[in-house]
């Protein structure tokens, strides 16, 4: 029997490492540790032992390389409780939760670390910090929830980190005539959804509100690292990615504030907005942010589950699901015949009658393809486009699962990246990567790529479509196995390599950070890349912010 690790102690390296909660817990299920042992050919004793579980407590000397000139200064505008320089802090603002990170973590690599971790409390604040460090060449890292899968705070020059979350975090107006917030950067996820679902009763307003922004690190993230990164949620083809949601900004650079206009749109110029998301931290430090926010009317959810005989088919659907202009769900998610075997494993419908009826049905297992997904709006849309997909999806051949397996995975839509660490714990690799593109191309895409992650033997690939358009769609591919960190380094190297060669864009929401850089500027080409350099001097001409994010300021990476 597998004795998965329950605890994990205060400033233990498993403390920095480790997913979300120490308190909360997902375990891979006996079904899942089954697939992994029979796909690896592992003996039942390989679970017995785990390894570089990081409980022992963190004892490290971290010298500060800032001059108490720098110190006392940096004290005096903050607070000196507002100074962190204790080795914990300081680890826990240099990593993030990257296979890299958890690697580094585990094996006791200490590099890029912060001199010091600053807690501003406004945005006075961060202006004076800001123009203090610029003044005196002290490279300064924003901060949120800490939970970037794109090495996107790492400290390589090290200076100060910006920690926005600790005081950062307030709502600073609900708008119901114009159906907007305005919050710091720093407010969590769940703080903001928890206010904005429960406004009639907590603000007197009249509707309950949400802004529609779920991904899957939904618990442990921030509104900025939403918005400098360009996220999406996983209700995203309905409510939007991000960049849809956000109306205005408030930046503080080197070179002055950025303020955005709070308008539903404008014509001036090119696009201040979209040019400030997706600088992650490059540009200037986002202090506030301005979302729309829509009813929040959780009644009139319609889920919905179907199985396609094939992918392709299940393509079709989806496609046509996303052009027929009746309406888009909410959460959409489409998987490939080795996803939908694996799904239906996890979810326990092996051995179930919908086992037995997909059978009959035809559904075979390494062919058969799974939709599931809901409709939000109001009741009269819901049930719209509740009724186009059962339509369009039946014309396709697929078999209704009804709600049963939608509900099996809404109940773990936010604790999956748990089982990371105690699939790690025994040597066992679980990642991601993502990309877009368009409806023509995808499927080009989809086998080129999955081609390359199965050019590994023994390793478990699957993948799902999950923010959906008009025009076409992400692709999320999930990898799993027993590999060794410098395997693993080259593994997604090749992966990233054979996303870029097929002509998709290399991320659809993780960002770029330091662990696409070397790609990023491939991807846009000289004249673009040439642009941005020319910006960033421009906002920050002593290269202080966030350096080597995006590869700005450091000239194209090979």
């Amino acid at each position: 029997m597998v004795q998965w690790t329950e605890n994990t102690p205060p400033g233990s390296y498993r403390s920095l490492f480790r997913w979300g909660n120490p308190a909360k817990h997902k375990h891979p299920n006996t079904r899942l540790v089954d697939v992994v042992q029979k796909t690896f050919g592992l003996q039942p004793t390989h679970f017995e032992k785990p390894e570089k579980t990081g409980l022992d407590s963190v004892d490290l000397n971290l010298p500060c390389r800032l001059a108490q000139a720098d110190l006392a200064a940096l004290s005096a505008i903050v607070g000196k409780e507002n100074v962190q320089l204790g080795a914990i802090d300081r680890l826990r603002a240099a990593y993030g939760k990257t296979m890299l990170d958890l690697f580094r973590l585990r094996d006791r690599s200490i590099e890029n670390v912060p001199d010091a971790v600053i807690l501003p409390r406004d945005t006075k604040d961060v202006q004076a910090i800001l123009n203090y460090c610029a003044s005196h060449s002290i490279p300064v890292q924003p901060l949120g929830a800490g939970s970037s899968v794109t090495r996107g705070f790492e400290a390589v020059l090290g200076g100060v980190t910006l920690n926005l979350s600790t005081h950062m975090n307030r709502i600073l107006d609900i708008d119901p005539v114009s159906e907007t917030v305005t919050v710091e950067s720093g407010i969590m996820g769940p703080a903001l959804e928890s206010t904005l679902q429960n406004a009639k009763k907590e603000k007197g307003l009249p509707y309950n509100y949400t802004c529609g922004h779920f991904p899957q690190s939904f618990e442990h993230t921030t509104v900025g690292g939403w918005v400098v990164t360009r996220g999406a949620g996983q209700n995203s083809t309905y409510y939007g990615k991000i960049e849809d949601i956000v109306i205005a900004q408030h930046y503080i650079t080197p070179a002055g504030e950025i303020i955005t206009a709070n308008v539903p749109a404008q014509a001036t110029g090119p696009d201040l907005d979209s040019l400030m998301m997706g600088s992650e931290g490059s540009f200037g430090i986002l202090v506030s942010a301005t979302l729309k926010i829509r009813r929040f009317l959780p009644e009139n959810r319609r889920r919905f589950g179907y199985v396609f005989p094939d992918f392709e088919s299940g393509l079709k659907a989806a496609r046509e699901i996303m052009q027929s202009q009746c309406g888009a769900p909410s959460v959409f998610r489409l998987s490939d015949p080795e996803e939908t075997d694996l799904a239906l494993e996890l979810y326990g419908v092996a051995g179930t009658p919908l086992e037995w009826l997909m059978r009959v049905f035809g559904l075979r297992k390494n062919k058969r393809s799974l939709m599931i997904g809901w409709a939000d709006g109001s009741a009269a849309y819901a049930d719209m486009v509740h009724e186009n997909i059962q339509t369009i999806c039946k014309r396709a051949g697929a078999m209704s699962t009804t709600g049963f397996v939608t509900s099996q995975w809404e109940k773990s839509r936010f604790l999956d990246p748990y089982m990371r660490d105690d699939l790690m714990d025994f040597g066992i690799v679980l990642d991601t990567l993502e990309c877009s593109a368009s409806w023509k191309d995808l499927p080009a895409v989809y086998a080129s790529v999955r081609a390359a992650c199965h050019r590994r033997p023994n390793t478990i690939v699957t993948t799902h479509l999950s923010h959906f358009y008009p025009q076409g769609a992400n692709l999320y591919f999930i990898f799993i196995g027993q590999m060794e960190r410098q395997e693993f380094v080259e593994y997604h190297k090749s992966i990233v390599d054979a996303i870029q060669a097929s002509g998709a864009a290399i991320t659809h929401h993780h960002g770029i950070g330091r662990l696409l850089a070397p790609w990023f500027a491939r991807e846009v080409g000289p004249v673009a890349f040439g642009l941005l350099n020319s910006i960033k001097k421009y906002l920050d001409p002593q290269g202080v912010l966030n350096p080597g994010v995006l590869g700005l300021g450091m000239g194209e990476r090979k």
